[in-house]
Protein backbone atom coordinates (compact mmCIF):
# COMPACT_ATOMS: atom_id res chain seq x y z
CA UNK A 1 0.00 0.00 0.00
CA UNK A 2 1.19 3.48 -0.76
CA UNK A 3 -0.18 6.96 -0.19
CA UNK A 4 0.70 10.42 1.00
CA UNK A 5 -0.44 12.36 4.02
CA UNK A 6 -1.84 15.22 1.96
CA UNK A 7 -4.37 12.83 0.38
CA UNK A 8 -6.21 12.80 3.71
CA UNK A 9 -6.36 16.50 4.42
CA UNK A 10 -9.61 18.45 4.50
CA UNK A 11 -10.89 21.74 5.91
CA UNK A 12 -12.30 21.39 9.43
CA UNK A 13 -13.31 24.61 11.20
CA UNK A 14 -12.28 24.58 14.86
CA UNK A 15 -15.85 25.18 15.98
CA UNK A 16 -16.83 21.76 14.58
CA UNK A 17 -14.82 19.96 17.29
CA UNK A 18 -17.25 19.10 20.10
CA UNK A 19 -16.22 20.13 23.61
CA UNK A 20 -19.13 18.41 25.38
CA UNK A 21 -21.24 15.37 24.49
CA UNK A 22 -24.87 15.34 23.39
CA UNK A 23 -27.40 14.77 26.16
CA UNK A 24 -28.89 12.24 26.23
CA UNK A 25 -26.14 10.26 24.58
CA UNK A 26 -28.34 8.74 21.89
CA UNK A 27 -29.67 12.15 20.77
CA UNK A 28 -26.44 12.84 18.84
CA UNK A 29 -26.70 13.14 15.09
CA UNK A 30 -25.93 10.19 12.82
CA UNK A 31 -24.74 10.29 9.21
CA UNK A 32 -25.60 7.14 7.27
CA UNK A 33 -23.02 6.50 4.55
CA UNK A 34 -23.86 3.82 1.99
CA UNK A 35 -20.88 3.42 -0.32
CA UNK A 36 -22.49 1.05 -2.82
CA UNK A 37 -22.52 2.46 -6.34
CA UNK A 38 -22.02 6.21 -6.26
CA UNK A 39 -22.75 6.33 -2.54
CA UNK A 40 -25.56 7.98 -0.65
CA UNK A 41 -25.83 10.04 2.53
CA UNK A 42 -28.73 10.32 4.96
CA UNK A 43 -29.06 12.50 8.06
CA UNK A 44 -30.42 10.59 11.06
CA UNK A 45 -29.97 10.48 14.83
CA UNK A 46 -28.26 7.82 16.95
CA UNK A 47 -31.54 6.49 18.36
CA UNK A 48 -32.53 5.53 14.78
CA UNK A 49 -29.94 2.72 14.80
CA UNK A 50 -32.38 -0.19 15.32
CA UNK A 51 -34.21 0.80 12.14
CA UNK A 52 -30.92 0.67 10.22
CA UNK A 53 -29.99 -2.88 11.24
CA UNK A 54 -31.52 -6.31 10.66
CA UNK A 55 -32.36 -9.22 12.99
CA UNK A 56 -29.31 -11.47 13.09
CA UNK A 57 -26.79 -8.63 12.83
CA UNK A 58 -24.07 -8.37 15.49
CA UNK A 59 -22.57 -5.29 17.12
CA UNK A 60 -19.02 -5.61 18.50
CA UNK A 61 -18.04 -3.25 21.33
CA UNK A 62 -14.69 -2.50 22.95
CA UNK A 63 -15.21 -2.90 26.71
CA UNK A 64 -11.95 -1.25 27.77
CA UNK A 65 -12.21 1.18 30.67
CA UNK A 66 -10.37 4.51 30.71
CA UNK A 67 -8.03 5.10 33.64
CA UNK A 68 -7.11 8.60 34.90
CA UNK A 69 -3.88 8.52 32.90
CA UNK A 70 -2.88 12.22 32.93
CA UNK A 71 -0.50 12.91 35.82
CA UNK A 72 0.95 16.21 36.98
CA UNK A 73 4.21 16.35 38.86
CA UNK A 74 7.64 17.90 39.20
CA UNK A 75 11.21 16.94 38.50
CA UNK A 76 13.90 18.29 40.78
CA UNK A 77 17.56 18.21 39.77
CA UNK A 78 20.50 20.25 41.09
CA UNK A 79 18.21 22.63 42.91
CA UNK A 80 15.98 23.37 39.89
CA UNK A 81 12.35 22.31 39.61
CA UNK A 82 10.47 21.64 36.39
CA UNK A 83 6.72 21.05 36.26
CA UNK A 84 5.90 17.93 34.25
CA UNK A 85 2.74 16.65 32.56
CA UNK A 86 2.79 12.91 31.87
CA UNK A 87 0.31 10.94 29.78
CA UNK A 88 0.53 7.21 30.43
CA UNK A 89 -0.25 5.17 27.34
CA UNK A 90 0.86 1.52 27.66
CA UNK A 91 1.63 -0.67 30.63
CA UNK A 92 4.84 -2.68 30.20
CA UNK A 93 5.11 -4.35 33.60
CA UNK A 94 3.50 -4.21 37.01
CA UNK A 95 5.49 -1.10 37.87
CA UNK A 96 6.36 0.28 34.41
CA UNK A 97 4.45 2.43 31.94
CA UNK A 98 5.32 3.94 28.59
CA UNK A 99 4.26 7.58 28.55
CA UNK A 100 4.53 10.91 26.79
CA UNK A 101 5.87 13.82 28.79
CA UNK A 102 5.88 17.60 28.48
CA UNK A 103 8.38 19.24 28.50
CA UNK A 104 10.16 16.07 27.42
CA UNK A 105 13.35 17.86 26.38
CA UNK A 106 14.03 18.87 29.99
CA UNK A 107 13.93 15.31 31.26
CA UNK A 108 16.77 12.79 31.31
CA UNK A 109 17.17 9.13 32.15
CA UNK A 110 17.56 8.71 35.90
CA UNK A 111 15.36 11.71 36.78
CA UNK A 112 12.96 11.27 39.68
CA UNK A 113 9.45 12.65 39.20
CA UNK A 114 7.14 13.38 42.11
CA UNK A 115 3.46 13.28 41.17
CA UNK A 116 0.64 14.99 42.97
CA UNK A 117 -0.07 18.21 41.09
CA UNK A 118 -3.51 18.85 39.69
CA UNK A 119 -3.50 21.98 37.55
CA UNK A 120 -1.76 24.64 39.64
CA UNK A 121 -2.56 23.12 43.04
CA UNK A 122 0.23 21.07 44.59
CA UNK A 123 -0.76 18.15 46.78
CA UNK A 124 1.37 16.08 49.14
CA UNK A 125 2.34 13.23 46.84
CA UNK A 126 2.80 9.59 47.63
CA UNK A 127 3.59 8.66 44.03
CA UNK A 128 7.08 8.75 42.60
CA UNK A 129 8.71 7.34 39.47
CA UNK A 130 12.13 7.10 37.88
CA UNK A 131 12.60 7.91 34.21
CA UNK A 132 14.21 4.70 32.96
CA UNK A 133 14.52 5.48 29.23
CA UNK A 134 13.90 8.24 26.69
CA UNK A 135 12.66 7.00 23.34
CA UNK A 136 11.67 8.45 19.99
CA UNK A 137 8.85 10.97 19.49
CA UNK A 138 8.90 12.15 23.10
CA UNK A 139 8.11 8.72 24.53
CA UNK A 140 9.54 7.79 27.94
CA UNK A 141 9.59 4.66 30.08
CA UNK A 142 8.70 5.23 33.74
CA UNK A 143 9.42 2.89 36.64
CA UNK A 144 7.11 3.57 39.59
CA UNK A 145 7.84 2.89 43.23
CA UNK A 146 4.51 1.07 43.54
CA UNK A 147 3.54 -2.16 41.78
CA UNK A 148 0.37 -3.81 40.55
CA UNK A 149 -2.94 -2.95 42.26
CA UNK A 150 -1.22 -0.55 44.65
CA UNK A 151 0.11 1.43 41.70
CA UNK A 152 -3.37 1.41 40.15
CA UNK A 153 -4.78 2.90 43.34
CA UNK A 154 -2.20 5.68 43.34
CA UNK A 155 -2.79 6.49 39.65
CA UNK A 156 -6.54 6.67 40.37
CA UNK A 157 -5.82 8.95 43.33
CA UNK A 158 -3.57 11.43 41.55
CA UNK A 159 -4.54 11.02 37.90
CA UNK A 160 -6.94 13.04 35.77
CA UNK A 161 -9.28 11.82 33.04
CA UNK A 162 -7.18 12.05 29.84
CA UNK A 163 -9.35 14.17 27.58
CA UNK A 164 -8.08 14.41 23.99
CA UNK A 165 -5.73 17.34 23.39
CA UNK A 166 -8.31 18.97 21.10
CA UNK A 167 -10.65 19.26 24.09
CA UNK A 168 -8.07 19.73 26.85
CA UNK A 169 -6.53 22.70 25.02
CA UNK A 170 -9.93 24.43 24.86
CA UNK A 171 -11.26 23.83 28.38
CA UNK A 172 -10.33 22.31 31.73
CA UNK A 173 -11.46 18.84 32.72
CA UNK A 174 -14.82 18.85 34.51
CA UNK A 175 -16.37 16.53 37.06
CA UNK A 176 -18.88 15.34 34.44
CA UNK A 177 -16.06 14.06 32.23
CA UNK A 178 -15.49 11.12 34.60
CA UNK A 179 -18.81 9.68 33.42
CA UNK A 180 -19.08 11.33 30.01
CA UNK A 181 -15.73 9.98 28.80
CA UNK A 182 -16.59 6.38 29.71
CA UNK A 183 -18.89 3.98 27.89
CA UNK A 184 -21.77 2.52 29.91
CA UNK A 185 -20.30 -0.97 29.39
CA UNK A 186 -16.66 -0.17 30.24
CA UNK A 187 -15.24 -3.06 32.23
CA UNK A 188 -11.56 -3.89 31.64
CA UNK A 189 -9.30 -1.13 33.02
CA UNK A 190 -6.29 -0.09 30.97
CA UNK A 191 -7.19 2.45 28.28
CA UNK A 192 -5.90 5.99 28.31
CA UNK A 193 -8.38 7.12 25.67
CA UNK A 194 -12.02 6.18 25.34
CA UNK A 195 -13.39 4.06 22.48
CA UNK A 196 -15.56 7.06 21.74
CA UNK A 197 -17.92 5.55 19.16
CA UNK A 198 -19.43 3.65 22.06
CA UNK A 199 -20.20 6.78 24.07
CA UNK A 200 -23.49 7.15 22.17
CA UNK A 201 -25.08 3.99 23.55
CA UNK A 202 -27.61 3.99 26.38
CA UNK A 203 -29.43 1.20 28.27
CA UNK A 204 -32.61 2.15 26.41
CA UNK A 205 -30.92 1.82 23.02
CA UNK A 206 -29.46 -1.55 24.05
CA UNK A 207 -32.93 -2.76 25.06
CA UNK A 208 -34.39 -1.82 21.66
CA UNK A 209 -31.53 -3.56 19.83
CA UNK A 210 -32.00 -6.67 21.97
CA UNK A 211 -35.71 -6.71 21.22
CA UNK A 212 -35.17 -6.78 17.48
CA UNK A 213 -32.59 -9.57 17.59
CA UNK A 214 -29.30 -7.71 17.17
CA UNK A 215 -26.67 -9.51 19.23
CA UNK A 216 -24.04 -7.78 21.35
CA UNK A 217 -20.42 -8.94 21.67
CA UNK A 218 -17.36 -7.56 23.45
CA UNK A 219 -13.64 -7.43 22.76
CA UNK A 220 -10.96 -5.51 24.65
CA UNK A 221 -8.41 -3.14 23.14
CA UNK A 222 -6.64 -0.84 25.58
CA UNK A 223 -6.53 2.37 23.57
CA UNK A 224 -3.22 4.23 23.89
CA UNK A 225 -2.38 7.92 23.74
CA UNK A 226 -0.65 7.20 20.44
CA UNK A 227 -4.09 7.53 18.87
CA UNK A 228 -3.76 11.30 19.36
CA UNK A 229 -0.29 11.64 17.85
CA UNK A 230 -0.17 13.45 14.51
CA UNK A 231 1.14 11.65 11.45
CA UNK A 232 4.39 13.39 10.47
CA UNK A 233 5.56 11.28 7.53
CA UNK A 234 4.33 12.49 4.13
CA UNK A 235 4.99 9.00 2.75
CA UNK A 236 2.63 6.79 4.75
CA UNK A 237 4.95 3.81 4.37
CA UNK A 238 7.22 5.63 6.82
CA UNK A 239 4.56 6.03 9.55
CA UNK A 240 4.87 3.78 12.60
CA UNK A 241 1.79 2.95 14.67
CA UNK A 242 2.10 2.58 18.44
CA UNK A 243 1.21 -0.92 19.64
CA UNK A 244 -1.89 -1.47 21.77
CA UNK A 245 -2.82 -4.59 23.71
CA UNK A 246 -6.04 -6.43 22.96
CA UNK A 247 -7.91 -9.69 23.35
CA UNK A 248 -10.63 -11.49 21.39
CA UNK A 249 -11.88 -14.54 23.25
CA UNK A 250 -12.38 -17.88 21.48
CA UNK A 251 -16.05 -17.68 22.45
CA UNK A 252 -16.50 -14.27 20.82
CA UNK A 253 -14.61 -15.30 17.70
CA UNK A 254 -16.81 -18.39 17.30
CA UNK A 255 -20.00 -16.38 17.86
CA UNK A 256 -19.07 -13.79 15.21
CA UNK A 257 -18.11 -16.45 12.67
CA UNK A 258 -21.51 -18.07 13.30
CA UNK A 259 -23.26 -14.73 12.70
CA UNK A 260 -21.67 -14.42 9.27
CA UNK A 261 -22.30 -18.08 8.45
CA UNK A 262 -26.03 -17.45 9.06
CA UNK A 263 -25.98 -14.42 6.75
CA UNK A 264 -25.81 -11.79 9.48
CA UNK A 265 -23.53 -8.79 9.42
CA UNK A 266 -20.75 -7.95 11.88
CA UNK A 267 -20.70 -4.23 12.66
CA UNK A 268 -17.71 -2.89 14.59
CA UNK A 269 -18.55 -0.16 17.07
CA UNK A 270 -15.51 2.05 16.74
CA UNK A 271 -12.21 1.91 14.93
CA UNK A 272 -10.63 0.19 17.95
CA UNK A 273 -13.02 -2.77 17.70
CA UNK A 274 -12.44 -2.91 13.94
CA UNK A 275 -8.65 -2.83 14.23
CA UNK A 276 -8.66 -5.62 16.81
CA UNK A 277 -11.06 -7.83 14.83
CA UNK A 278 -8.96 -7.38 11.70
CA UNK A 279 -5.84 -8.26 13.70
CA UNK A 280 -7.57 -11.49 14.76
CA UNK A 281 -8.85 -12.46 11.29
CA UNK A 282 -7.61 -14.23 8.20
CA UNK A 283 -9.29 -15.72 5.15
CA UNK A 284 -10.78 -18.49 7.29
CA UNK A 285 -12.51 -16.10 9.69
CA UNK A 286 -11.99 -14.54 13.11
CA UNK A 287 -9.77 -16.34 15.62
CA UNK A 288 -8.97 -15.98 19.31
CA UNK A 289 -6.33 -13.29 19.82
CA UNK A 290 -4.34 -11.95 22.75
CA UNK A 291 -1.41 -9.58 22.40
CA UNK A 292 -0.22 -6.36 20.86
CA UNK A 293 -1.45 -4.97 17.57
CA UNK A 294 0.01 -2.11 15.58
CA UNK A 295 -2.12 -2.66 12.49
CA UNK A 296 -2.23 0.38 10.16
CA UNK A 297 -5.32 0.33 7.95
CA UNK A 298 -5.42 2.64 4.94
CA UNK A 299 -6.77 2.51 1.39
CA UNK A 300 -5.73 -0.69 -0.32
CA UNK A 301 -6.40 -2.83 2.76
CA UNK A 302 -8.82 -5.75 2.28
CA UNK A 303 -11.17 -6.26 5.22
CA UNK A 304 -11.78 -9.80 6.45
CA UNK A 305 -13.82 -9.53 9.65
CA UNK A 306 -16.21 -6.59 9.46
CA UNK A 307 -19.26 -5.76 7.32
CA UNK A 308 -20.15 -2.35 8.77
CA UNK A 309 -18.54 0.36 10.88
CA UNK A 310 -20.08 2.68 13.47
CA UNK A 311 -17.68 5.51 14.24
CA UNK A 312 -17.35 9.17 15.13
CA UNK A 313 -15.96 11.86 12.83
CA UNK A 314 -12.18 12.07 12.75
CA UNK A 315 -9.58 14.76 12.23
CA UNK A 316 -7.75 15.66 9.00
CA UNK A 317 -4.57 13.70 8.26
CA UNK A 318 -5.32 11.22 11.06
CA UNK A 319 -4.84 7.46 10.84
CA UNK A 320 -8.51 7.15 11.76
CA UNK A 321 -9.63 9.13 8.70
CA UNK A 322 -7.33 6.90 6.67
CA UNK A 323 -9.06 3.84 8.16
CA UNK A 324 -12.61 5.01 7.31
CA UNK A 325 -11.38 5.92 3.83
CA UNK A 326 -10.07 2.39 3.42
CA UNK A 327 -13.42 1.01 4.53
CA UNK A 328 -15.81 3.14 2.48
CA UNK A 329 -13.57 4.71 -0.17
CA UNK A 330 -11.59 7.93 -0.04
CA UNK A 331 -13.85 9.91 -2.38
CA UNK A 332 -16.95 8.71 -0.54
CA UNK A 333 -15.52 9.83 2.80
CA UNK A 334 -14.36 13.16 1.43
CA UNK A 335 -17.93 13.79 0.26
CA UNK A 336 -19.37 12.56 3.56
CA UNK A 337 -17.09 14.80 5.63
CA UNK A 338 -17.77 17.82 3.41
CA UNK A 339 -21.47 17.18 3.98
CA UNK A 340 -20.93 16.83 7.73
CA UNK A 341 -19.00 20.10 7.95
CA UNK A 342 -21.59 21.95 5.89
CA UNK A 343 -24.48 20.56 7.95
CA UNK A 344 -22.89 21.38 11.30
CA UNK A 345 -22.07 17.88 12.51
CA UNK A 346 -19.87 17.78 15.62
CA UNK A 347 -16.47 16.09 15.28
CA UNK A 348 -14.23 13.84 17.31
CA UNK A 349 -14.53 12.25 20.76
CA UNK A 350 -17.63 14.04 22.04
CA UNK A 351 -19.06 14.53 18.57
CA UNK A 352 -21.67 12.89 16.36
CA UNK A 353 -21.66 9.43 14.79
CA UNK A 354 -21.61 7.83 11.37
CA UNK A 355 -22.63 4.39 10.15
CA UNK A 356 -20.59 3.21 7.17
CA UNK A 357 -21.53 0.46 4.73
CA UNK A 358 -18.68 -0.31 2.34
CA UNK A 359 -18.61 -0.65 -1.40
CA UNK A 360 -17.28 -4.17 -2.10
CA UNK A 361 -15.43 -2.85 -5.15
CA UNK A 362 -13.28 -0.71 -2.81
CA UNK A 363 -11.97 -3.79 -0.98
CA UNK A 364 -8.72 -4.76 -2.68
CA UNK A 365 -5.90 -6.89 -1.43
CA UNK A 366 -3.06 -5.11 0.25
Amino acid sequence: MTGTLSDFDFDLPAERIALHPARPRDSARLLLVNSAGKGSLADRIVSDLPALLQPGDALVFNDTRVIPARLWGSRERNGSTVRVEVMLHKRIAGDQWLAFARPGKRLAAGDRINFGETGQACLLSGLQATLLEKREDGEILLGFDFHGPMLDEQIARFGEMPLPPYIASARAAEAADKADYQTIYAREEGAVAAPTAGLHFTPELFARLDAMGVSRHFVTLHVGAGTFLPVKAENLDDHKMHAEWGVVSAETAAALNAVRARGGRVIAVGTTSLRLLESAADEAGIHAFSGDTAIFIRPGYRFRAVDGLWTNFHLPKSTLFMLVSAFAGLETMRAAYAHAVAKGYRFYSYGDASLLWPDPTEQTCG
